[in-house]
């Protein structure tokens, strides 16, 4: 089958002239901290924001750790959580309304003509709803009809994030809400990246949003085994991507946020442009609802697919962005996909996961990590893999230490692979006027 991949990638479709898409705006919230800015310089330095859950609910499960979003009592995440805004949305949509303030500004967009609103739109993604939520509000209802809030149905809607921040700038292009588990984020900015091409809008906000750490949810994943359970006492060194000491992701919450603009329309009212958005690819694993493929084919599919989309050659990706999670089994089919699809140039390219770093944001995951490959094709320089200690194989991995991205032109790959067997690869590229 891995031949007849490759074999497809020499016959690149001849697209005629189209749309393209770029970067122009930025936001973040994650356990790392909160703005673009302060999390990226956070990130080179291999900093960490795993931390221990404290609470007697956690003292049970065999996982304790999470990367947990850090509240000061004064500042932009603290107001969006205050309990007037959680009454009626969910701390995720909180979460993302802080990443799109701060990604809108840095993009300089925020229109006030009725025709700019229009053509501007929304696409962001929540892998799974607040189960704690759902329990309280349960418990409510034992107390009582009149005990269940009016605002219960709108929190737990995966679109209520897309449509709080539609309401909240005016926008009207594209209203869309993806959830994929872990590919969420991924796959809401290739979609909103394919609207802008098709001239369903010139500007769109696109990413996701997660906040579901609980007991529960953390004693659901404990259950399928897929979470880390043997650095509970040395939390910031249980996420360990591509390193044979490896045992589970460890859960993360926050936002990521990207404004998506076509290049003429960025270009007319001179905004700031981190990188371009080549292609993108989808593919099925079709096979396990939590595993992937052994031989990685549906890796290869997603990653063959976004080339074949960006119409390039795969010897000119010299960086990839793993989809990497600290797992015994995903780690090592991602990286069988990597060597069976790229072959010797695979040796040749330079291979990151940040999620030591940060945590398995889960529906944000995609997004938070496609920022980080954004700015690795901006800034020329790729964040480092911390805890990888002992490699599974021989791939060029970017351990300990951030490192120089020397190229002609940057081009990376950003995998992002989600329960089910729903997988995307997003390409990503310095821009090149």
């Amino acid at each position: 089958m891995t031949s007849n991949i490759v074999h497809h990638l020499k016959f690149f479709s001849q697209y005629p002239s189209r749309r393209r898409v770029v970067v122009t705006g930025l936001g973040v919230v994650s356990p790392l901290g909160t703005g673009t800015e302060v999390v990226w310089k956070s990130l080179l330095k291999g900093r960490c924001g795993i931390v221990s859950l404290t609470g007697e609910e956690y003292l049970k499960l065999p996982c304790r750790i999470a990367g947990v979003v850090p509240i000061e009592k004064v500042g932009k995440v603290a107001k969006a959580m205050s309990k007037a805004n959680l009454k009626s949305m969910a701390p995720a949509t909180c979460l993302a309304l802080v990443a799109t303030e701060e990604a809108l500004l840095d993009a300089n967009w925020l229109p006030e003509a009725g025709l700019d609103k229009e053509a501007t739109g929304v696409a962001i993604g929540m892998g799974m709803v607040d189960l704690k939520d759902v329990c309280d509000t349960n418990e409510a209802l034992k107390l009582g009809y009149n005990k269940v809030s009016p605002f219960f149905v709108p929190r737990i809607l995966p679109n209520m994030a897309a449509g709080q921040i539609s309401i909240k700038y005016g926008f009207r292009g594209p209203n869309h809400a993806v959830s994929t588990a872990c590919a969420t984020g991924a796959h809401s900015i290739g979609d909103a990246s394919r609207f802008i091409r098709n001239g369903d809008a010139d500007v769109m906000v696109c990413g996701g949003a997660e906040s579901c750490i609980s007991a529960l949810a953390i004693a659901g994943f404990c259950r399928l085994r897929a979470l880390s359970t043997s650095f509970n006492d040395e939390p910031t060194k249980a996420s360990r991507p591509f390193d044979k000491k490896r045992d589970g992701f460890v859960m993360g919450e926050g936002a990521a946020v990207l404004v998506l603009e076509e290049y003429e329309h960025a270009l007319r009212r001179n905004a700031k442009i981190y990188a371009e958005i080549l292609g993108y690819g989808l593919s099925g694993d079709a096979s396990h609802i939590t595993a992937p493929r052994e031989d990685g084919s549906g890796a290869i599919l997603s990653m063959s697919r976004a080339l074949r989309d960006s119409g390039i050659d795969k010897e000119q990706v010299t960086h990839i962005n793993a989809h990497a999670t600290s797992t015994p089994i995903g780690d090592g089919i991602e990286s069988t996909a990597i060597r069976s699809l790229f072959g010797e140039h695979a040796r040749k390219m330079l291979i990151s996961s940040t999620k030591g770093a940060h945590g398995h944001l889960l529906g944000a995951a995609g997004n938070l990590e496609s920022i980080f490959a954004v700015l690795s094709c901006y800034h020329g320089v790729i964040p480092p893999i911390i805890n990888l200690e002992d490699p599974v194989d021989d791939l060029n991995y970017v351990a300990k230490e951030a490192k120089k991205w020397e190229s002609d032109r940057r081009v990376a790959l950003k995998n992002s692979f989600g329960f089910g067997g729903t997988n995307a690869t997003l390409c990503i590229a310095q821009m090149n006027k």
